[in-house]
């Protein structure tokens, strides 16, 4: 028997899969990245456009996959939308499970994460080679989770 909390969960990742936010291109895309799922193939490109100061002022996806890769894309393009590029940072493969919802298999859990690595390092994929790359203002790179492992497997 299906309980309530998963039919919500259920409910909503449908939502997302058939009805996603920005899913499309960035017209001012600062800053794209896209990557593949070897295990599965699915495929996810984020791009941003980054204002002043790291705010995310425009955010959209795209890509190809299964259910769970395309609404955590949607559900992460939503909840990142407005926010800045050290909010991007700080969320961490853990929360970003916790904010998906349902609990997944290990290899579910890379579908659903492709979207938050592509993000990570996104902010750090300048197009044009502008300054808003997730650079530290002594002009250092930042630590990037993503290529560090940090991301709960």
């Amino acid at each position: 028997m299906v309980s309530e909390q998963d039919e919500i969960y259920q409910e909503r990742i449908l939502d997302h899969y058939e009805d996603p936010y920005h899913r499309g291109h960035c017209a001012h895309a600062t800053h794209r990245h896209s990557e593949t799922n070897p295990l599965c193939g699915d495929v996810i490109q984020m791009e941003l456009q980054l204002g002043d100061g790291g705010r995310i002022e425009e955010i959209y996806f795209d890509g190809e996959g299964c259910r769970i890769s395309q609404a955590a894309a949607s559900i992460l393009t939503e909840y990142m939308d407005g926010k800045t590029i050290e909010d991007v940072k700080k969320l961490s493969a853990p929360e970003m499970l916790e904010l998906f919802g349902p609990k997944l298999s290990v290899l579910r859990q890379k579908c659903c994460l492709l979207s938050w690595k592509v993000l990570q390092s996104a902010v750090h994929s300048p197009i044009d080679g502008s300054a808003r790359d997730g650079s530290s203002a002594d002009g250092e790179a930042t630590s990037n989770p993503a290529e560090n492992g940090d991301d709960a497997r």
